[in-house]
């Protein structure tokens, strides 16, 4: 199985955290469960992190079988649309987004 992480580095603005998670539920997930060929569809708000750890406000992590279907997920037409909708998203969020493509391990 291939994983792929996007990781936000940064912060969700001050006053904005439920808007943001909302934002993500309301417009976002139902675009991300069209990804073709997706398993599983997870995102994670950080509770708590080690001192000095860079702060990582949420992460979404997406499942596929291989490498390839990850490939075809990454070039459909809904990807293309949720990467416009979630500059709305970014306009509640001061940082970075990381993307990271790991294999699951036994």
């Amino acid at each position: 199985m291939i994983i792929r992480q996007a990781l936000f580095e940064g912060r969700i603005q001050e006053g904005k955290e439920a808007a943001f998670k909302a934002y993500v539920a309301d417009k976002l997930m139902p675009m991300w469960l069209e990804f073709p060929g997706i398993r599983e569809v997870r995102v994670l708000y950080a509770l708590e992190r080690d001192e000095g750890a860079p702060a990582y406000p949420m992460v979404l992590s997406t499942m596929y079988d291989t490498q390839e279907t990850l490939a075809e997920a990454l070039a459909s037409p809904v990807r293309y649309e949720s990467r416009e909708m979630t500059k709305g998203l970014l306009a509640m969020f001061d940082g970075v987004i990381h993307h990271h493509v790991f294999e699951l391990g036994a």
